[in-house]
């Protein structure tokens, strides 16, 4: 009885995540648990967000080493078309540009992104979430989402709407990485590096200015969450 039970409940948590967080989340009364729970269920797909920019870095690393060591002569057509991929993913001005795709393809700070989540979608609870999967606030011009309640007259914006919180999670270290908003992000995170310091949290959010309309106020709100909920420890793990 108990693993069927068990059996069930597992069904209904997967099935759960098609909109939303799964619905269990949102029957938590406790704060302080339900804060946890939010960090439990976001965490891995941060985490499997950034493994797959590092297998794409890895890739770059790669290719750029065989290439130059034969004066890039001789390549790969399926590597080739891999990097093209990428060229186009990334939005890399010149296709040969080694420094380029490693400065846009790198991780994002785990803390970061979970902070951002819990401010940008109120913990898991904004209408954006339940009805859109988009936990970021992401906008799109191309006439299909949600009309933001609030939406000033005259603007065209919507609320992107996503087939899960992965694509979501996906399509923010995206806009991080290859967005001219978010250089001064790409700018310290590679100085970051270079220094082989952690580029944790509290480093990027400095160059979260242009993220939201409040600026300066968002980066201490940023901040405080971080530091509140401790979250700088993931970025440690």
């Amino acid at each position: 009885m108990i693993l069927i039970k068990i059996l069930i409940l597992s069904l209904f948590i997967i099935n759960a995540f098609g909109s939303g967080f799964p619905y269990y989340y949102y029957d938590i009364n406790n704060v302080k648990k339900q804060k946890k729970e939010f960090m439990r269920i976001l965490l891995p797909l941060v985490n499997r967000s950034n493994k797959k920019i590092e297998k794409e870095r890895e890739f770059v690393k790669n290719f750029f080493k065989i290439a130059e060591k034969n004066d890039f002569r001789g390549l790969n057509v399926d590597n080739l078309k891999n990097l093209i991929r990428l060229y186009h993913k990334y939005k890399i001005k010149q296709l040969f540009d080694k420094k380029q795709y490693l400065k846009r393809i790198d991780t994002v700070p785990a803390s970061l992104a979970l902070a951002q989540a819990a401010i940008e979608s109120g913990w898991g609870k904004s209408r954006f979430v339940l009805e859109a999967n988009n936990i970021f606030g992401h906008w799109t011009y191309t006439g299909k989402g949600l009309v933001p309640t609030n939406r000033d007259a005259g603007k065209t914006h919507m609320i992107r709407i996503f087939n899960s919180l992965q694509s979501s999670v996906n399509a923010y270290t995206l806009n991080l990485n290859r967005n001219r908003a978010y250089r001064d992000f790409r700018n310290r995170r590679k100085k970051a590096h270079d220094e082989k310091k952690v580029y944790n949290g509290l480093m990027a959010s400095k160059a979260m200015i242009n993220y939201s309309a409040l600026r300066e106020k968002y980066i201490k709100i940023l901040n405080s969450v971080i530091k509140r909920n401790n979250l700088l420890y993931y970025d440690n793990l």
